[in-house]
């Protein structure tokens, strides 16, 4: 029973359970590439990475958390007003699987209205923090007609022992057209400074992106 429970959980490093569950992990597109990042807005990590998008003419995808719209006032809106998108991380920063069905829809209503109140967007790509579902987690993105989300690659950019160098190497090995890559510009829920590395990094992956000639998608 505990391993049925938790099978949605799999989804982020079981390509077929991720399949079986219907839970994208890639782009429909063979010319594109997405970048995402999640845990923000930060004060410091959002604007850096606002700047690295701009110098390289380049769109991504933003998963915001409501408590930390609340924390940084105009980002989230600032984001939009880039050119990118936005899509949804919760209210809260929590796994699913210790949160009640009850638990899980509030996150969803609140993230959704820090989001709408801050930028006038409602958006309708989700993806967990951490990026584990819960069975009442994935049906509740569905009730609401949300798209849920994961990725493909991942620069494991929040760990402690990450450098501009390993996350951009790792979030970029075999990288090809549809990939979803994960990033953070945010280290609210990570190794702290690891936005700075990020930040860093991301010029690499940008100019990794452009030699294999393809596009930066947002989702």
């Amino acid at each position: 029973m505990a391993g049925a429970w938790s099978l949605p959980a799999l989804a982020p490093i079981a390509e077929p359970v991720a399949r079986t569950l219907q839970i994208p992990r890639w782009l429909d597109r063979s010319d594109a590439a997405a970048i995402t990042f999640d845990d923000g807005p930060h004060p410091e990590g959002t604007p850096a990475v606002l700047e690295a998008l701009a110098r390289a003419n380049a769109r991504a995808t933003f998963f915001l958390v409501g408590e930390q719209i609340e924390r940084t006032g105009s980002l989230a809106a600032e984001i939009v007003a880039a050119g990118h998108r936005i899509a949804i991380h919760g209210n809260r920063h929590r796994n699913q699987l210790r949160l009640t069905a009850r638990e899980v829809d509030d996150d969803y209503a609140r993230a959704e209205t820090a989001i709408a109140e801050a930028t006038s967007v409602r958006p309708t790509v989700y993806r967990p923090a951490y990026g584990i579902f819960s069975w009442p987690g994935l049906a509740a993105v569905r009730r609401r007609g949300w798209t849920p989300l994961l990725w493909s690659r991942w620069g494991r950019d929040w760990a402690r022992s990450a450098t501009p160098e390993s996350i951009a190497a790792k979030v970029t090995d075999g990288l090809r057209g549809g990939d979803v890559l994960l990033l953070h510009d945010a280290d609210t829920y990570s190794a702290p400074g690891s936005h700075r590395r990020t930040a860093a990094a991301l010029p690499r992956v940008l100019e990794e992106i452009e030699r294999l000639g393809l596009e930066t998608a947002v989702v």
